[in-house]
Order: C-alpha cells, then sequence, then structure tokens
C-alpha cells in the first residue's frame, strides 16, 4: 500500500493543487493530512474543500483548532492570531463544521498519524530535534512502528530503538525492523526548511520505504494573494525564501 501523508497546508490554494497534482501521478492508495489546513495564507476554503475531497482522513492542527473554537489561542503572536481570527470570519459553515468534527490521530495498522507529538496530542508539542525526540522513548513501545507528524514544516526522521535515538536524514530510506520511527513531513504550503518548494511523504509499506517529494509551485500567485487580503505581509514574503 502506497500512502501519501500531506501536513501544514495554511491556506495555500496554489502548493496544495500542485502536490494533489504529483500524488495522483505517483498512483498511491490512500491520502492522509495532518492538519493545519487553515491559517498564514488566503484561500481557507478552497483548501478545505479540496482536502475534504482527497484525504480519506485529516488530523486536527493546532490552527484548525483555533479556527474552530477547540483551543485558546490567545497566547501567538499578534499576525498568527490575527490571521486566525480573518480565516474564522472567512470560512463557510460547511468547512467550520468539518474543522469542528476532526480527529486529533489516526492509524492504518502499524502506521500512526499525529499533528504533533504523538504523546498527549492535544498539547501540539514540537519534534524536530533529537531531544525532543528522546522524550519519546519512554513511551515507545506504545507506539506504532512509524509514526508520522507535522507541525514544525521541517523534513525531520528519527529511529528509536537499541537504546538509542538517531536521526534519518535521506531523501528515502527504509524501515529497519526492530526500530520506532517519528517522521516529520515537511510543509505542503508553508516550508521553512530553506526550500521554498512544497513538500509531502510518501510511505510505501510492502516496501517499507519513505521518500520526501518536492514539488513546485507558483509561489508569486500564492503570496499575492496573502498581500492582497488582510494578512500580515510578512506571510507572503516568506513562502519564497522557505522560513
Amino acid at each position: 500500500m502506497r500512502i501519501a501523508i500531506i501536513s501544514d497546508i495554511h491556506s495555500n490554494i496554489e502548493a496544495l493543487t500542485e502536490v494533489l497534482k504529483t500524488i495522483d501521478k505517483q498512483k498511491v492508495d490512500r491520502i492522509v493530512s495532518l492538519g493545519d489546513v487553515v491559517g498564514y495564507g488566503a484561500s481557507p476554503n478552497p483548501c478545505c474543500e479540496l482536502v475534504r475531497e482527497h484525504a480519506e482522513v485529516t488530523l486536527l492542527g493546532n490552527h484548525d483548532a483555533a479556527v474552530a473554537g477547540r483551543m485558546d489561542y490567545s497566547f501567538y503572536y499578534d499576525a498568527a492570531r490575527h490571521a486566525l481570527d480573518w480565516s474564522a470570519n472567512v470560512l463557510n459553515d460547511e468547512n467550520l463544521a468539518w474543522l469542528r468534527s476532526l480527529p486529533y490521530t489516526y492509524r492504518i495498522g502499524d502506521v500512526g498519524f499525529c499533528h504533533g507529538s504523538p504523546v498527549e496530542p492535544r498539547s501540539y508539542e514540537y519534534i524536530f530535534a533529537l531531544e525532543q525526540a528522546r522524550e519519546l522513548t519512554p513511551f515507545s513501545g506504545d507506539l506504532p512502528e512509524v509514526t508520522f507528524i507535522g507541525h514544525s514544516h521541517l523534513c525531520k526522521a528519527f529511529a528509536i530503538g537499541s537504546g538509542e535515538v538517531n536521526d534519518v536524514v535521506a531523501q528515502k530510506f527504509g524501515i529497519r525492523k526492530g526500530y520506532k520511527y517519528i517522521i516529520s513531513v515537511g510543509s505542503v504550503g508553508q516550508p521553512r526548511d530553506y526550500d521554498n518548494r512544497s513538500c509531502f511523504v510518501i510511505h510505501d509499506t510492502e516496501a517499507r520505504t519513505v521518500e520526501y517529494v518536492r514539488v513546485e509551485y507558483d509561489i508569486q500567485a500564492s503570496a499575492q494573494r496573502i498581500f492582497d487580503a488582510d494578512l500580515a505581509l510578512n506571510f507572503g514574503k516568506r513562502l519564497f525564501l522557505g522560513v
């Protein structure tokens, strides 16, 4: 089975459209969205509708939770908080109801999915460094063999096993038996690893491989939507840099 995993779209319809075109060519069996469909960008309704159409399941990201009234975001910085308020006002009733219904976790056999850390998913803790991955060691026995996460917008993978936690640094790699993997899939709509291309992951459960896929999209068009909306200009400018 081939599973495409997407995350952190952040209302970037140009990026999402190109990613879905690429996924279609990859002949995947399922698409799973790890959440944060909305926030930052200027196309929340079109993104919700495309994800609803194509993804088998979408998880509740922290931005989705904030817009849907499922978490307090008063501690967010001003521009992000304003973008969430703006999104909540722009979203139609159907898409808001959908966001309010999303689950925190999902599982297909020994493959798990979560927006942030799989330990207390409602807390939206980040895992993008070895120190954070090491904190999962006491819980590794309860984790599926592979857990895909989003949230950080980074392409990071960690293998837990044999008393160690190691970085996995490769564009494509195999899943080794006896290890538990935490794999951050990058971001469709707002990459932050200094590569401005969209990113998603394909997991082949039979071949036991994980592959990061990068996709170019019309950044200028996406940024212009942000510039034309009542949103912070930096949300558009950063798309060009991938930060």
